[in-house]
Parts: structure tokens; C-alpha cells; sequence
């Protein structure tokens, strides 16, 4: 019999700490994944915005037919409180509890949006939000780490943003930067990253109806440590491609550096696509454990979206192209 020791094991077989910590909470989540097994509080019986607590302003906003439909929620105090954004650290606990001053407001949050466009513009989060009617998407979402929820977003596609400015012809790559303040984000204030936080897909990644900006979730708008006021969803890739308190977004010819490929170039490919025959260097990708539930699932390739997706990366070898 193999004996792992502790520096053996991945972080995605421990059990997270406020499971450990709260055997309470632990027993409510093993429930709760019997009542989802048991086919209870499923989608497309979404929970109503006015019976939700959560801080923020309310949204207004039309259901999705390109919503996940027959999965439980993950609830908001799990959405809300076990989250990875490290420019509030790096626990699970910290941004929930470092963020709590960070209160940026949507009409004053401002979005530079250039490079390789026709149209730059500087806008606030409000003014986005009416390129397009919102939405709200219920997405599988997937952490290289080996944990993953079940999220009802409030957003619009990344696509009406970019149609507004107008790419050029030379135009391949969209990059997007994070708001770097250590003022207000003490996570920066340690070299845990390159600063500031850096992503980038390729044009048609971003033009896919799948890809949102999100201003909100369950029908408010987005907890400081969720993103807030506005950040990138893509369903199909693990979520550290999903950048957070978004303040430029850059169309360029060539591909765009990432943060984490630049912390971890054989950690983290610049796709990052949920690929469950690809494992992460220190573990398995084959199965995740959502969060709520005691028992692990099956990794589903494209994190399921496979049919929306797939034909994104024809011809491409997706071992190599992680």
C-alpha cells in the first residue's frame, strides 16, 4: 500500500479547511449533495434575485437559453466565501475578508478599451452594461485546483463589447489587465505574481456566444471578492482565466502573456482549456469535487460545453495547446 506523505498529496484531495474546521457545515454539505443526488432545487428552478441577501444593487435581467440546466446551485455563502483572488491573498477565506473596503462604484469604474480597434473608448461599467440586454448565465465553473461550482452569473457577451469598438483586420488576441492598487488590494503588496494580474484569449474564444462579462451573480451585483464590478467568464476554461476587477482590455496581433504562464510556464498554458486528459504537473484533472458535495465527479472535457466550443480548436493538438 502506498503511504503519501504531506507534501504528497495535491491540494485537490484536501478536504478544504472550513470543511474541516465547521464538521457542522461539513455534515450540511454531505446533505446537501444527497438532496442534488435525490434530483431536489434543480435548474432550471432558479432561486428569484428578491429572496437572496447579498449586498449590492439589484439587477435587472432576462434568463439565458444558454444556461446549464439540471445542477444544483452552488450556494451564495459558498460563492461568497471560498474564492481565489490574490490580490486579497492567497486562502480561500482571505478575499471574502481583505475585500471588504473595496467597494468600487460601476459608474465610476472606467475601462480602457484599445489596440487594434477602430472605436477606442474609455467606459464605465455602467455603460457597458447597456451594450446588451443582461443576461443571467448558469455556468458549470471548474478551478485547475479540483474544486468547481455551479454559478448563476449576471452578465453580457464579451462579443458586444468588442463589436462596439470594432477590431481591425489585424486583430488575433484580446489581453485584459486587473486594477493594481495596494491601497485597497494588500495581495499585491506581496510578490506572489507578476503584478498587475494579466490575461488574454484568442479573438474567436472572445467572440463566443459562451464568453461573458459578468457584472453580477444571483441577481445582484458582484461581491468585491467575486470580481467586482466587472470581470471575464469562459465556462469551458479552468477559472484562473477568468480575470477579476477588469481596468483595460487590448485587442493585439499576438498572443498576449498570462499570469499564471508567466509564474508557471509547465503549470499553466496560455488556453487552459478544462481538459480532464491533461493532468496539472502535481496532480489529476480526471475528477473534481464540488463544492458542497462529499463525493468527487468525473472532469467533463470543455467542462461540458464541448459542443459550443470544440470547434474552437479543430486541428489542434490540446495536450500540447493546454
Amino acid at each position: 500500500m502506498l503511504i503519501k506523505e504531506p507534501t504528497d498529496i495535491p491540494y485537490s484531495e484536501i478536504t478544504p479547511q472550513k470543511f474541516y474546521l465547521n464538521r457542522r457545515r461539513f455534515l450540511e454539505g454531505a446533505a446537501m449533495a444527497g438532496a442534488a443526488l435525490a434530483g431536489a432545487r434543480f435548474i432550471p428552478e432558479l432561486v428569484e434575485p428578491s429572496t437572496v441577501a447579498l449586498a449590492g444593487s439589484k439587477l435587472q435581467f432576462q434568463k439565458s437559453n444558454l444556461s446549464t440546466t439540471g445542477e444544483a446551485l452552488t450556494p451564495l455563502k459558498d460563492i461568497t466565501s471560498y474564492n481565489n483572488f490574490y490580490e486579497f491573498g492567497t486562502a480561500k477565506d482571505d478575499p471574502a475578508e481583505n475585500a471588504k473596503n473595496f467597494k468600487p462604484s460601476p459608474s465610476a469604474w472606467v475601462v480602457e478599451v484599445g489596440g487594434l480597434v477602430k472605436k477606442p473608448q474609455k467606459l464605465s461599467v455602467e455603460s457597458i452594461m447597456k451594450l446588451a440586454p443582461l443576461e443571467e448565465r448558469v455556468y458549470r465553473m471548474r478551478c485547475v485546483e479540483g474544486w468547481s461550482m455551479v454559478i448563476p452569473w449576471i452578465g453580457l457577451p464579451l462579443s458586444a463589447l468588442l463589436k462596439a469598438v470594432e477590431p481591425t483586420g489585424k486583430a488575433r488576441f484580446v489581453a485584459f489587465q486587473t486594477l493594481n492598487d495596494p491601497k485597497q488590494m494588500p495581495g499585491l503588496r506581496r510578490a506572489v505574481l507578476d503584478w498587475p494580474y494579466v490575461e488574454g484569449l484568442r479573438l474567436d474564444e472572445a467572440m463566443n456566444p459562451l464568453a461573458i462579462l459578468a457584472v453580477g451573480l444571483y441577481g445582484e451585483s458582484l461581491p468585491p471578492q467575486d470580481g467586482a464590478p466587472i470581470r471575464l467568464v469562459t465556462p469551458w476554461k479552468y477559472g484562473f482565466k477568468g480575470i477579476k476587477s477588469i481596468v483595460k482590455i487590448t485587442l493585439v496581433e499576438q498572443q498576449p502573456p498570462t499570469a499564471w504562464n508567466i509564474s508557471a510556464p509547465n503549470e499553466y498554458g496560455f488556453y487552459s482549456n478544462v481538459n480532464p486528459d491533461v493532468d496539472h504537473p502535481r496532480w489529476s484533472q480526471a475528477k473534481e469535487r464540488r463544492i458542497g458535495e462529499f463525493f468527487k465527479r468525473k472532469t467533463l472535457m470543455f467542462n461540458g460545453y464541448g459542443a459550443q466550443v470544440a470547434g474552437l480548436y479543430s486541428g489542434m493538438d490540446l495536450k500540447k495547446n493546454f
